[in-house]
């Protein structure tokens, strides 16, 4: 084969893999995968010379290192745009024909290699691989092609930048190219011995553990091995080949999330399976307005959760974050307090005249249970009635201890409680919202302290509700708190109790109040209030000054623009065009939640699938939707109607689902969703 002389091998590596950071470089006993795969490399017949492709990064310092210890020549260059960093390389070391292996086949069969190189010389071809289509495991994947094909994929991902992360995307969907394939004896590819996450370096650990010889076992020797342990391949058999390809980089980052964080992240409401499981972009690089720019530069218009109800000002309001930059240019947290936190509980009491006391945390759950502390020392009692959403503490996820079920129709169905001491059995008791007749029964059996609910959420109170439990606290000495971390500033400046004239001992504000920065408030009567100092509730990063600033300048902004009515006026327009929308596509529809956060749910058994498919469809055109809008004023009349103008075919075509019995399931391109806060299920 007199043409190998003018063969280079170049592997594509680099440490920051988006799904397994450093897999490359984890050690089998003293030696990376990086290194095995080199040495499994240098068995090839063909193979002369190997170049090792990696970034500029400082994290792939320690790729150049290996490269120097084993005597392999390195290029360095772009992170992101891969077809570039791998043409540069090829460009560099004039390279005519290029093998190309990617650093996670670690177990890469020379034998195979070679055969690849063979076919390519012997048929004349441009492109020659084992994967069109697959027959070997995944990750014995080997392609050889020639530099000007190399150069067609570079010269297109020049226009197109969804390109740039995959080398041989262009080659191997272009027509005018001579292809071929080298295909195995039996179909192998439901194999997965590629390295993409935690569970196939176990697989490969297993295989590897097999052979005393780890460089020289083929294809052969590892289909023999299957058959006679197939336990040793079962841990990813059931991860999708290839799946990177078509993987968003922010579903990539979502799979690596999973396995280092315990939930995948930090909010439950921010899991992107709770929307359209391997889609939804999960991440962002940057916001603006009621946009979100995602890992992958796609720009969405949030039609859904903007920020889980934080950004009534929009995302980034400038206003408030020079503010911010002003304050962290100062410093933001040193040995004294911050004036902004007097600055701002005199604000907060100023606009609740019933209040004379605040006290701040940074999250939600955190003042929901300050709140709770301060009423159970002022009442002087343990047992609370709640109803709503009050966070993930001890105090209220103890009421699912008694009954799982308990709940359902304020949070999550079936909300596990482990970890929670049983010793608080009973003292979280759950009432309905409009429901009087059920709390009076609850505070005639139960010696109850304090009564803890949201003032309204899905419907409007009915009966003079709120103003019979106010009653009935002054009767009973119950401490009345009010969590308006979600209703807060939404339809008044305020809390939404102002709204109906009804007020608490305590309440609770969160969420908008600083317009995406960490701050809540508790505010409350000094009389209730002054039962801190009989407690002990403290926490160093209550005292920093960001969050208060971005309070104050929110509520300065607020207050001139009359934000309430602006996006109650906006939530009133979109329960109305839902209702006609649907009334024309012949749907039924409930609609709910207050203006500002209008929700809608089908009356259907496929009110989940109709969700996923509108999530679904929707992000096609770049937006991010779902059944839900937290209304913001940066939401503008041409993002409405665009909106509107793609809702309304899709309720078109779900209402042929519905009349002509077709499943919806059919539609979806991925599985459905799981299941979430406060589902209805028709």
């Amino acid at each position: 084969m007199e043409n190998k002389l003018k063969l280079i091998t170049i592997i594509q590596a680099r440490y920051n893999s988006k799904r397994f950071p450093g897999k490359i470089l984890k050690k089998y006993k003293n030696f990376t995968y990086l290194e095995i795969l080199i040495n499994r490399l240098k068995k090839s017949k063909h193979i002369k010379k190997i170049i090792v492709a990696t970034t500029n990064h400082s994290s792939d310092d320690s790729v150049k290192l290996i490269c120097d210890k084993m005597k392999i020549e390195c290029y360095r260059g772009s992170e992101d745009d891969v077809v570039d960093r791998y043409f540069q390389a090829a460009k560099f070391f004039k390279s005519k024909n290029i093998v190309r292996i990617t650093a996670d086949c670690p177990l890469i069969d020379f034998s195979v290699v070679d055969q690849v190189i063979t076919k390519f010389f012997d048929e004349n071809v441009d492109y020659s691989s084992n994967t069109m289509p697959p027959t070997y495991p995944d990750g014995l994947d080997v392609e050889v092609f020639t530099f000007k094909s190399l150069f067609l994929a570079w010269k297109a991902s020049r226009k197109n930048k969804n390109l740039r992360e995959h080398v041989t995307t262009h080659i191997r969907k272009n027509p005018s190219l001579k292809k071929t394939n080298l295909e195995y004896v039996s179909d192998y590819s439901f194999l997965r011995l590629t390295l993409d996450d935690p569970n196939d370096l176990n697989v490969i650990r297993n295989v590897l553990n097999q052979f005393d010889d780890i460089y020289n076992f083929k294809i052969l020797e590892i289909v023999k091995l299957y058959k006679k342990k197939q336990k040793l391949f079962d841990l990813n058999i059931n991860t999708r080949r290839n799946e990177g390809i078509d993987m968003s980089i922010g579903q990539k980052t979502w799979k690596r999330a999973k396995n280092i964080i315990p939930g995948g992240t930090m909010l439950f409401s921010k899991n992107p399976d709770l929307f359209l499981p391997n889609k939804w972009p999960a991440y962002f690089k940057k916001s603006k307005g009621f946009k979100i720019w995602d890992l992958d530069g796609n720009c969405l218009n949030d039609l859904s959760f903007m920020g889980v109800g934080t950004n009534i000002l929009g995302y980034a309001n400038s206003s408030i974050n020079n503010k911010v930059l002003q304050t962290v240019k100062n410093g933001t947290m040193t040995t004294l307090n911050s004036i902004e936190e007097i600055q701002l509980a005199e604000k907060l009491v100023e606009m609740h005249p019933w209040s004379n006391m605040v006290r701040f945390t940074r999250t939600g759950g955190e003042a929901n249970s300050v709140a709770i502390r301060i009423a159970r020392a002022a009442s002087g009692k343990d047992k609370v009635a709640i109803c709503g959403y009050h966070g993930w503490h001890d105090w209220y996820l103890s009421s699912n201890i008694k009954n799982p079920n308990n709940l359902n129709s304020h949070l999550m169905h079936k909300v596990p409680v482990s970890g929670i001491p049983k010793i608080l059995k009973n003292t979280a008791i759950p009432f309905d919202y409009n429901n009087f007749n059920q709390l009076e029964n609850i505070v005639k059996k139960h010696n109850i302290g304090v009564i803890k609910m949201e003032v309204r959420r899905d419907v409007e109170p009915k009966n003079n509700f709120l103003k019979k439990i106010r009653k009935l606290a002054n009767e009973k000495k119950i401490v009345l708190i009010f969590d308006e971390c979600t209703s807060g500033f939404r339809q008044t400046y305020g809390g939404l109790h102002k709204y109906y004239k009804v007020y608490p001992d305590i309440a609770i504000f969160g969420k908008a109040l600083g317009n995406g920065y960490a701050i809540n408030a508790i505010v409350g009567k000094r009389e209730v209030m002054e039962y801190c100092n009989s407690s002990f509730i403290s926490s160093t990063f209550w005292t920093e000054r960001v969050g208060p600033t971005a309070a104050l300048e929110t509520l300065e902004i607020m207050h001139k623009t009359k934000s309430w009515k602006i996006i109650t006026k906006l939530g009133k327009k979109i329960k109305e065009k839902w209702s006609k929308i649907s009334k024309n596509n012949g749907l039924e529809i409930e609609i709910k939640n207050l203006d500002a956060i209008p929700l809608f749910n089908f009356k259907s058994k496929n009110n989940i699938a109709y969700k996923n498919y509108i999530s679904q469809e929707m992000l096609k055109k770049n937006f991010l939707a779902s059944n839900v809008i937290y209304c913001s004023v940066a939401h503008d009349k041409k993002v409405m109607k665009d909106y509107f103008d793609i809702l309304n075919d899709l309720f078109f075509n779900i209402s042929k689902f519905e009349n002509d019995k077709i499943d919806p399931k059919n539609f979806l391109e991925n599985p459905i969703s799981i299941s979430g806060l406060r589902e209805r299920k028709y």
